[in-house]
């Protein structure tokens, strides 16, 4: 079972040398646009401009988490990318991107005694 293939966020994994190698359903939506061919195969780098291309490239380098939050037609995002390992081995990093309301509730919890 592919439990990522319809969830509701979209998730781009590709490897250590920034090919595309998976896309869920919401990813392929969201980025694939009339005409535009499958990106599987195509390095993530390709598909950014600077400086975000730069960005990513060091990521690929210095492997580390980035997130950030942006806002498009209307849209509010959340935007992670990170490392994913296999044994410790570095193999490449994944983006999941969510919409996510513009005034969230946020708690902070606290471990009781």
């Amino acid at each position: 079972m592919d439990y990522f293939k319809e969830v509701n966020l979209a998730i781009t994994i590709c490897d250590k040398n920034g090919k595309i190698i998976e896309m869920n359903d919401k990813s392929r939506k969201t980025f694939l646009k009339p005409g535009r061919e499958d990106l599987i195969g195509k390095n993530v780098l390709d598909c950014h401009p600077e400086p975000a291309r730069s960005m990513l490239a060091d990521m690929l380098e210095n492997p580390r988490t980035n997130a950030y939050t942006i806002e498009k037609e209307g849209i509010k995002k959340l935007i992670y990318q990170t490392p994913w390992y296999d044994n410790g081995v570095f193999m490449g990093f994944m983006e999941l991107s969510m919409e996510i309301p513009f005034v969230m509730k946020h708690a902070v919890r606290t471990p009781k005694k």
